[in-house]
């Protein structure tokens, strides 16, 4: 990978040779490994036993988890929050567990719709619950940096499974508890 950054720096019109860009192949492609941890990870690796059977049937909600990804498209940044509603079914998954799903999944040459559903379906595998939501809110530096410009611009995706997407008080409660502050 060090030496695809070398070339790509070269036909940048870079010398890959001057002081300041010395050690970037390395460093870019640790760099990206890094921001691609997630091809390495998989769900039953961060469930780690954290699934517990309890009789609690109302909704859990964990909101505002800070992500980052990377555009499949053009390889650079998006980042945003991930807002995570379930309801149980006599299970229920310990809550950094929410936050390690987002990690799995935003760690992969992404677009928000998918990472949105593949969030979901992590949850529903996890513990089976009756339903699942999620709300991502992204902002895409593809769209800030190059293309339209749009700096203020935010993306927000949602999947709804089970009774978030059956019933609408179960969804409007959901979306009222993760938008009030």
């Amino acid at each position: 990978m060090a030496s695809s950054y070398r070339m790509l720096l070269t036909s940048l019109g870079e010398n890959p040779d001057r002081e300041g860009l010395l050690k970037t192949p390395e460093r870019a492609a640790k760099a990206m490994l890094f921001f691609t941890k997630g091809y390495d990870q998989c769900l039953e690796d961060v469930l780690n036993d954290a699934v517990f059977d309890e009789d609690h049937d109302e909704m859990v909600v964990v909101k505002d988890i800070e992500m980052f990804s990377m555009c499949e498209h053009h390889l650079v940044p998006f980042y945003g929050k991930v807002s995570i509603g379930y309801l149980p079914n006599k299970k229920i998954l310990g809550l950094s567990k929410l936050a390690r799903i987002v990690e799995i999944y935003s760690r992969r040459l992404q677009v928000q719709e998918r990472l949105t559903k593949q969030i979901a379906i992590a949850v529903t595998k996890a513990v089976q619950p009756a339903g699942v939501a999620v709300v991502v809110e992204g902002v895409h530096m593809c769209m800030v940096m190059r293309g339209v410009q749009k700096i203020n611009s935010k993306t927000v995706t949602s999947t709804m499974l089970g009774v978030f997407r059956d019933d609408s008080k179960t969804r409007e409660e959901f979306l009222n508890l993760v938008q009030s502050r």
